[in-house]
């Protein structure tokens, strides 16, 4: 789904059910994006005070370490949701019609089949370094300044599943589009033409300077 798509909204209960899960997929990515941030600040602190003090941030890496599943995997079900991930457009775009939403209803069981899984073995990961026995709550830290890893950990599991909803959402909504042969249906990336892109960038444009 690389590239830019369109997503129909309507009062039906499946459109209202992805505008909701939307929100906290916003609300993740926008953790992510803070995470992004937050890592550039502590470098500015880390160079600063290695050049200025003699004295780098305690722990640089570990909060690092710390910091990636939050940049890595916040924002993975928002992509999907706008059809940013990379497949074969070339492939997918000459089908129209019931081929089309077969096509994309089989490549979206699978993509949930593996996300399934993977939430279940990174489940499994969390709950081997979660302790509540355990100082911290937590049988492993970093290897700086001792951070417990168990947080770290479980932000793949959530986010993971959050990406799960999203899925049933979209089978959800390729299924009824291959059952009523739809045209356009709601809930659903849309691939858009080279036309149909220029035209949204150039609306996006006039409403930013409006």
């Amino acid at each position: 789904m690389a590239g830019h798509s369109a997503i129909l909204e309507d009062g039906s209960a499946l459109s209202r059910l992805d505008r909701a899960l939307l929100r906290l997929e916003r609300a993740l990515a926008l953790l992510s994006g803070l995470a992004v941030f937050g890592l550039m600040v502590l470098a500015v602190v880390s160079v600063g005070g290695r050049n200025f003090f003699a004295s780098p941030l305690p722990g640089y890496v570990d909060w690092i370490e710390q910091a990636m599943p939050l940049i890595a995997f916040m924002g993975i079900a928002f992509t999907q949701r706008e059809g940013g991930h990379i497949r074969m457009d070339i492939l997918v775009g000459q089908l129209r019609g019931r081929p089309l939403w077969a096509a994309e209803f089989v490549t979206t069981a699978l993509i949930l089949i593996l996300m399934v899984l993977m939430v279940w073995g990174s489940w499994a990961h969390f709950a081997r370094s979660f302790d509540f026995a355990a100082p911290m709550w937590s049988r492993d830290s970093s290897m700086d300044i001792a951070l417990p890893l168990w947080p770290a950990k479980l932000l793949a599991p959530v986010a993971f599943s959050v990406l799960c909803l999203r899925l049933c959402l979209q089978l959800w909504g390729f299924g009824r589009a291959f059952a009523g042969n739809l045209e356009r249906p709601v809930a659903v990336p849309l691939v858009q033409s080279a036309a149909e892109q220029a035209a949204a960038e150039a609306e996006t444009v006039s409403n930013g300077e409006g």
